[in-house]
């Protein structure tokens, strides 16, 4: 008799288990792909769908920073979100690459930094130190958004996971 009542009790127990969230799962975490990099780009979430937004190199420069110009020279660019609004704050990896697009340095830029003049308030501008300078071919955007802050399954073991940005490329990898 005893048996029969544990079989009867037994997926009573489970169900009370599995909505009390102790049961067994199991937490994954992928990556999404790296976009192709470009001086303009559009800005993709993690999975890979347009957010309808553009980022764009406006242009670039090697020169002294003006507050530290005894370091010597650093890469100036200026760039522009288009079809971003004060409740979107999209943000992308900027590179300065070298003429093979081997990465010399890089650094997310947002489009909260691009409050530009007035005649142009898409615009900002941005300062990147790399080893050698003389080797900047060009300046690139990853169209990766790098907003997104999901949890990790290492962090957050129940919540946590899915899908979320390609790590910054680092230097030396090639765009």
């Amino acid at each position: 008799m005893f048996p029969a009542r544990v079989f009867a009790v037994a997926p009573l127990a489970l169900v009370i288990l599995a909505l009390s969230g102790c049961s067994s799962w199991v937490c994954t975490d992928e990556t999404a792909e790296r976009g192709k990099a470009g001086a303009r780009v559009q800005v993709v979430n993690i999975y890979g769908q347009p957010l309808g937004v553009t980022a764009a190199v406006v242009d670039w420069s090697l020169e002294p920073h003006p507050q530290v110009p005894s370091e010597g020279d650093k890469v100036h660019f200026r760039f522009r979100f288009d079809g971003a609004d004060e409740y979107s704050d999209a943000a992308v990896d900027a590179c300065a690459v070298d003429k093979e697009r081997v990465t010399l340095g890089c650094q997310t830029v947002s489009s909260s930094q691009a409050f530009g003049p007035a005649d142009d308030p898409l615009t900002g501008d941005t300062w990147l130190a790399v080893e050698h300078p003389e080797q900047v071919a060009e300046v690139l955007f990853i169209p990766n958004d790098q907003s997104y802050d999901g949890r990790t399954c290492e962090v957050d073991i129940k919540d946590g996971g899915g899908t979320h940005p390609p790590e910054p490329p680092s230097r030396g990898d090639q765009l």
